[in-house]
């Protein structure tokens, strides 16, 4: 590693330098001339801020002086009116100042093209109200649950102990730790990096089981109840699909089953693991039901709930359908997009595959409270979510609280490298590279990952008493303005259909002259039928 070199590199030539110096004058100016660099160096080895100036002492300055630039590249591309230079920039910013505690304001106003068709926006109040001094906490849990959850309005999504290093995941649990929200483990299984600092998890199981699986891959309930009766663990959440590749299995090649990974997850050593498309324990819905109530029961009583990326309408509408023939219900339901994100999905299924993440939540929402099934049920907005207006465009359009996994990675020092599924990401997150992990200073990121959260609700709360709003439980798709045409504005209750309680349950549940109300009524009509595979 470069870090590595750097210090014999350092030695042998300061050596010599010295030496030479002793007989030679020009040996000692160039002692002269090399130790600054020398110095530069060692601080750079030595702090502990910025991950790449740690992997890459000298070089890594050369990122930072292009980012000094920034702002008049930004500009250029701005006043050339291109695509050239993405949007989520700006995101990305927000999340960096943040988590680094810097300033957020913007001289000379906002940089975006306020008439540019989607363009979305909230609506503000001429009689604004103070925001809520201490972010309100969403409790989770139906009328089966004998543990509720009270969850903060933001958390850490699902990203696995193997996908990211045992540094990223000490710094993201601390941080959980520190701003009292939960961090979900991934699919990969709860490792002892979840749960050395103690913040409070959602347990993912995927497909694989892992962590509570048999040594055939089958589904181990002696397991699970052992580890979902440990106190970190304070939800289960049963993952159907994710956005990034939805109904698409995975594969953990040989060479990065290394022997704590095979324990944590239950597998073989050096062999190479497949994670299924679909689930081996249950093949119809009601199978998927009664699957949910059985770890309900493992787990004493504590929240058990899904992840899907929406597929068919119809289909989840089955899934509904079952919740009332079954009577069982998830307490929770995490609802992703198919614009998420991963580091090893397939291009297509990444660019085409998958109901966008507010689109789903939409459905989601419609559904449930069509059916009467709403209060009993939380959704949970996962997809892209990096601010405060991200959130309020999610509690808008029907969810309870969010998760993000980008915002917390971007908190922790990621820079978008694009390196993920190499194994070499420099900044030490996505790796197991012990010498890059290393660069990953653990105090310094936890701080950073509560500070970016906190802040962010933070600013939720502030957008939402300009908005004239005391509670999140208020925001309505009405609040949220997008730009249509060049001359039209609609707000989102004007733009899409949103179902009154129990109305799919009404022979008059629709308009007959809305079409949106009508496909309604026939998919429901058309739900009466089985599902299964």
């Amino acid at each position: 590693m470069i870090r590595r070199w750097f210090y014999v590199c350092a030695a042998i030539l300061v050596a010599g330098l010295v030496f030479a110096a002793t007989f030679s004058s020009v040996a000692l100016w160039a002692l002269v001339l090399v130790g600054p660099f020398l110095l530069v160096g060692l601080y750079d080895v030595l702090q502990r801020q910025h991950t790449i100036l740690r992997n890459f002492p000298i070089l890594g300055h050369g990122r930072y002086l292009f980012e000094t630039v920034r702002p008049e590249i930004q500009q250029y591309f701005i006043e050339s009116n291109t695509d050239a230079f993405p949007i989520e920039r700006e995101f990305r910013d927000i999340v960096y100042q943040r988590a680094k505690g810097e300033l957020e304001t913007q001289p000379f106003g906002s940089q975006r093209d306020f008439y540019r068709i989607g363009y979305e926006w909230a609506a503000h109040s001429l009689a604004p109200v103070q925001p809520l001094e201490e972010p309100p906490r969403i409790r989770i849990g139906g009328p089966d649950c004998s543990q509720p959850y009270s969850s903060s309005l933001l958390n850490i999504s699902a990203m696995s102990f193997g996908a990211l290093s045992s540094r990223a995941v000490l710094a993201l649990n601390g941080g959980a730790l520190e701003g009292g929200f939960a961090h979900n483990t991934g699919e990969g299984g709860i490792s002892p990096h979840h749960l050395e600092r103690g913040a409070d998890l959602i347990w993912q199981i995927g497909t694989g089981y892992f962590g509570c699986r048999t040594a055939d891959g089958q589904f181990d309930p002696d397991q699970f109840k052992d580890r979902a009766a440990q106190d970190a663990v304070r939800m289960v959440e049963i993952k159907l699909s994710q956005g990034a590749k939805p109904g698409h299995g995975g594969v953990l090649p040989g060479p990065k089953v290394s022997e704590e990974i095979a324990a944590i997850r239950g597998v073989p050593a050096w062999h190479t693991v497949f994670s299924p498309p679909a689930h081996e324990m249950f093949s119809t819905l009601q199978g998927l039901l009664e699957f949910v109530a059985t770890l309900r029961g493992l787990a004493g009583g504590k929240p058990i709930g899904i992840k899907l990326c929406v597929g068919q309408r119809i289909e989840f509408l089955k899934l509904c359908k079952a919740m009332l023939d079954t009577g069982i219900t998830p307490d929770f339901i995490t609802v992703d997009g198919g614009e998420g994100g991963t580091g090893a999905a397939p291009l297509e299924f990444a660019n085409s595959m998958g109901m966008p993440a507010r689109d789903g939540w939409m459905l989601v929402n419609n559904a449930l409270t069509g059916l009467g099934l709403r209060d009993r049920v939380t959704i949970i907005a996962a997809g892209k979510i990096l601010t405060g207006f991200h959130m309020a465009r999610a509690l808008a359009v029907g969810a309870d609280l969010c998760v993000s996994a980008r915002g917390m990675m971007l908190a922790l020092g990621c820079i978008q490298a694009l390196r993920c599924n190499t194994g070499r990401c420099p900044t030490g997150i996505a790796t197991q590279s012990s010498a890059l992990v290393h660069g990953l200073d653990i105090g310094d990121k936890t701080t950073r990952v509560a500070r970016y959260q906190a802040a962010t609700v933070r600013s939720l709360l502030e957008l939402l008493g300009a908005m004239g709003l005391s509670h999140p439980r208020e925001l309505r798709p009405h609040h949220i303005f997008r730009r249509v045409t060049d001359c039209r504005v609609r707000n989102l209750a004007q733009l899409h259909e949103f179902l009154c309680e129990g109305a799919l349950l009404s022979e008059a549940h629709v308009d007959e002259e809305d079409e949106g109300g009508g496909l309604w009524r026939d998919d429901w009509q058309a739900a009466s039928g089985e599902f299964s595979r």
